[in-house]
């Protein structure tokens, strides 16, 4: 079959966490492991805060990072907890960023599925769900107002990624 080899392109493509010039970005919780659990306390059921988030080695050329969570799992199709942009290039954000549009951190907090600004919590109707924080590197910033959605983002960064950092924590009620 011809498509295994697209696909698997497509998915080096979209998953790549090296930066040009060969540099991997990681990402981090001091909160939970990757593919660990969430705690609590970063879910509906409790303060529904954002969890700190650390990473490094970033492209030199970075002009600003964007980071998306979203759960694949949900019922009625892949569900978006944060959108956040123009975040200056720094390598953490501690836990409970504000929900206003623009947190002291710096960037702008979009539109999540809640249709709320900045970070909501896991809140699974049942069963063990994935939970995907993806940070990228830009070249530039991006160019939307305040309350942009995921879909928005991801547009508004075609052509502009550096690199790209993935961490996982799983949640289930």
């Amino acid at each position: 079959m011809r498509t295994a080899p697209v696909l698997m392109c497509l998915f080096f493509l979209v998953f790549q966490t090296t930066a040009r010039g060969g540099t991997e970005m990681k990402l981090r919780s001091e909160a939970f492991s990757d593919g660990g659990m969430l705690p609590q306390r970063f879910s509906c059921e409790g303060a529904d805060i954002s969890p700190p988030l650390e990473w490094g080695s970033i492209p030199a050329a970075t002009k600003t990072l964007a980071l998306i969570c979203d759960d694949p799992d949900a019922p009625m199709g892949t569900w978006v907890h944060w959108v956040y942009y123009n975040i200056p290039p720094i390598t953490a954000l501690p836990e409970g960023i504000p929900g206003v549009a623009r947190p002291p951190t710096g960037g702008i907090q979009g539109i999540n599925d809640f249709k709320k600004t900045g970070y909501g919590g896991p809140c699974p109707p049942a069963g063990v769900h994935r939970y995907y924080f993806k940070l990228y590197a830009l070249d530039s910033q991006v160019q939307l107002p305040e309350g942009a959605t995921k879909n928005q983002l991801i547009k508004a960064m075609e052509g502009h990624i550096l690199a790209k950092a993935l961490l996982m924590g799983r949640f289930s009620r």
